[in-house]
């Protein structure tokens, strides 16, 4: 599948918003505590992409009720569902000047993952957390998501590559109290 950028401006795919506040202390606190144990770019990738991945618990997983959206929220709280941890997962990449984009897969619902640009292609990488029948690995040759679609059973995976969440998945995020109104609202299409 060809990945493809919403926007053809790269410097878009470092830019700190409201969701992947880069900029934000608790971000740059541990975007400096992972750097200073990796010997290059890629190296660092790999450890933020297991951090966010082994970490910060799936709130499905866990049970934790709370909804975080915001990626220093999901630093500081320590939890997310699959959105959460890819808008922090992007933050921590983005803080190291890794460009960083927000792309989705469809299921029942639409799931979040990423993508990271090295040696001028996108790779995908999924930091939902690994659990029995789940084992995501960060990974530049050959994918290594927690999931592959089944395009028979109408699942795919969408090529577009957003500088920023999708609306629909940032709206269901915000306007959840918790997570059990969150998984009775979560995007169907996008």
């Amino acid at each position: 599948m060809e990945l493809i950028q919403n926007t053809p401006d790269l410097s878009a795919y470092l830019a700190a918003d409201e969701v992947v506040d880069h900029h934000h202390p608790v971000v740059r606190e541990t975007a400096a505590r992972l750097a200073k144990d990796a010997a290059d770019s890629y190296a660092y990738a790999r450890l933020a992409f297991e951090f966010v991945r082994d970490t910060i618990p799936h709130s499905q997983d866990s049970g934790d009720m709370r909804v975080t959206w915001r990626a220093s929220d999901v630093l500081e709280q320590g939890t997310g569902i699959c959105y959460a941890k890819a808008h922090a997962l992007a933050a921590l990449l983005r803080a190291e000047d890794i460009p960083t984009a927000l792309c989705y897969q469809k299921f029942d619902v639409v799931h979040g993952l990423v993508a990271v640009r090295f040696h001028g292609a996108w790779h995908r990488q999924d930091p939902r957390g690994n659990k029995p029948g789940v084992d995501a690995r960060f990974s530049l040759d050959g994918e290594r998501l927690a999931w592959i679609p089944d395009p028979e059973s109408g699942e795919t995976d969408h090529p577009v590559l957003y500088a920023e969440p999708h609306p629909a998945v940032l709206k269901a995020l915000k306007d959840a109290p918790d997570r059990p109104h969150l998984w009775q609202n979560l995007p169907t299409s996008l």
